[in-house]
Formats: structure tokens, sequence, C-alpha cells
């Protein structure tokens, strides 16, 4: 573990350093942060404007998924998009190869290789929505700290479902279709499960769980999580874990090398 750490810590002080020598990107990407987050609160506030609530939940109680949501944006604009999206190029240009000959989990370089600092400011944003709902909710310093484990199980799965769609680019080279469908579909957890009809909630819930990323954690943050959807949310993401590493496996048996 202490290997693994020593190169994590080497490929992200390597990748901040390499970005940060295009500076003004880290502007245009918090004003671009600063919009989505602009557009959503609209969005948010159109539902709410005539005294409307969704079953149960308060404009502060929704503003806390907003603010869960905003922030797994941040964790996928950072950690995600920039090594998972690059699974498809790796292939295309044979240069999985190297990746397979390093002395090193291939599937832990690949998801860790490189990290965009233009993603944070959707984790600083969603933070501050979070905190100025949890203000204006009297909430405490407790219940912050439970809502890191349901967080942590949502961005598990999050990364399990977004590794195991770039692997199957080894059979379909051209997958950026499909992940932006599935950025798509995350993008529902943006409003409480309760704000759409029985058959999408069991979709997002069943089906595509979107509702263990940011519903499952708001309602821990708002102190009133079941423990029995949490434990789902955790044993989940774990299952998904495990079989992204399966499948990464079983696709690089029929992975083809440029070199063969």
């Amino acid at each position: 573990m202490g290997r693994y750490w020593q190169v994590l810590t080497l490929f992200w002080t390597t990748a901040i350093a390499a970005e940060l020598e295009y500076r003004v990107n880290f502007l245009l990407a918090a004003l671009s942060s600063l919009g989505g987050l602009a557009g959503s609160l609209f969005g948010l506030f159109l539902f709410y404007q005539n005294d409307y609530t969704f079953a149960g939940w308060s404009w502060e109680q929704a503003l806390v998924v907003l603010g869960v949501f905003t922030l797994l944006q941040g964790f996928s604009s950072t950690f995600l998009a920039p090594n998972l999206n690059r699974i498809v190029r790796h292939i295309q240009q044979g240069t999985l190869d190297f990746v397979l000959l390093k002395p090193i989990n291939s599937q832990f370089w690949l998801s860790t290789h490189t990290l965009s600092p233009w993603g944070f400011p959707d984790l600083v944003f969603g933070l501050i929505v979070i905190f100025y709902a949890g203000m204006r909710l009297g909430l405490h310093a407790r219940d912050y700290l439970l809502s890191l484990v349901p967080i942590l199980f949502g961005s598990l799965i999050l990364y399990s479902l977004w590794f195991i769609l770039g692997a199957t680019s080894i059979w379909f080279v051209k997958i950026y279709n499909v992940t932006e469908v599935l950025r798509g579909l995350l993008e529902a957890g943006r409003f409480p499960m309760v704000a759409y009809p029985t058959a999408y909630r069991f979709f997002f819930t069943f089906v595509v769980p979107v509702a263990f990323l940011t519903t499952v954690p708001a309602e821990v943050i708002l102190g009133r999580g079941e423990m029995g959807w949490t434990l789902g949310a955790g044993g989940l993401a774990i299952a998904l874990l495990f079989a992204s590493r399966a499948f990464w496996q079983f696709a690089l048996r029929f992975y083809t090398s440029a070199s063969s």
C-alpha cells in the first residue's frame, strides 16, 4: 500500500504541475461551474417559487441534495473523466500495451494516473451550498461527518459504473456516447427522488442507482437517513467495485495487443 500511495502522490503532483501551466483555464472552469450551479438553482427555484414543495422536502433540504450532486459532479470532473475517458484512447492508439507491462495494477494506473484541477470549483461550490443550507437548517458537525460514509459509497458506485463502461471499449471502441448517456441520467440526482413519478423512482434506484448518489447522503446529512438504505449503498458500492475489477480482467482476455 505504501508503494501505491507514493505512486499516487507522484501522479497527482505531476498532473497538477502540468495543468497549472494554463491558469486562465482554472478561471474559465470556475466561471463555467458557477454558471452551471446558477442554472441548477434556477431550475430548483422554478419548483418552489409558488409555495410548491417536493413531498417532505423544504427549499433548504432540496438545496442539500443539489449540493451533494454538485460535489459528486466535481469529483467526476476531477478524478473520473480525466482518467476513464482516456481508456478509449489507450486502446485506439495501442498505448494500453505499455500500461499492462508496468509493474503496477493496470486498473489502478488507468483510474488514478491524472486529475484535473478544473473540477475543484464544483467541489467548493457543492460544499458551500451544503453548508449554507445546513446553517439555515441548524445542522451540526456530526450530521456532516455521518454523511461522509454514504458520499464515499456514492463515489465508489459512480466510479465503478464509469469504469465498467470504459472497459467495454475493448469491444466497442467509440463509447463516448454511452458515457454521455450515463452522465445525462445522473443529472436526475440534482433533485430529491420524490420529485419523480413512481416508475422513475424505481428506475433511478434499482436500475441506474442515482438515489444512492445524492438523495441517500442528503437524508443522512438531514438526520433522517435510514440505516437500511445506507447499508444498501455500501453493499452496492462494494459489489460494483469487485464487479469492475472482475469485468476488467474478463475484458483483457479479448484485448488484442498492438504489437501482436
